[in-house]
């Protein structure tokens, strides 16, 4: 499947939440927390607010390297909240949904302050309370 954008960068304000994840979770990549976060964002039920980003940081990473092999899979769970929020899935909706997604889901797993270890991060993937846990 062609992905809906070649390359992918953040902004300065993403870059400084992906950070604090990066200390949070000790998780080391980029896309490996991007991953995460585009999910967060597909998972919540209104779409993200119509803003525009400036991808002014130095984070920047091919489509190939931030899905790995989930390229297909991500591409059709974007493809399919585009339909859902009822949004076109041409080239240029899906690329400007994946970055608004991305974004919002990057700002998300930063600002939940439950987050403190990966374990954290797992438990919120699986849909538990974490902020009941010891």
């Amino acid at each position: 499947m062609e992905p809906p954008i070649d390359r992918i960068r953040l902004s300065q304000n993403a870059r400084e939440q992906l950070l604090k994840l990066k200390r949070a979770t000790r998780i080391e990549y980029w896309n490996i927390l991007c991953r995460w976060a585009l999910c967060k964002s597909l998972a919540e039920p209104t779409p993200p607010s119509m803003i525009n980003i400036v991808t002014d940081s130095n984070v920047e990473m091919t489509w190939q390297v931030f899905a790995g092999n989930l390229s297909d899979i991500l591409i059709v769970a974007l493809k399919q909240r585009c339909y859902n929020d009822g949004l076109a899935t041409d080239k240029e909706t899906l690329a400007t949904q994946f970055r608004l997604h991305l974004h919002r889901g990057i700002g998300y797993l930063a600002g939940d302050r439950n987050i403190k270890k990966l374990e954290d991060l797992i438990l919120l993937a699986n849909n538990h309370d974490y902020r009941e846990q010891p």
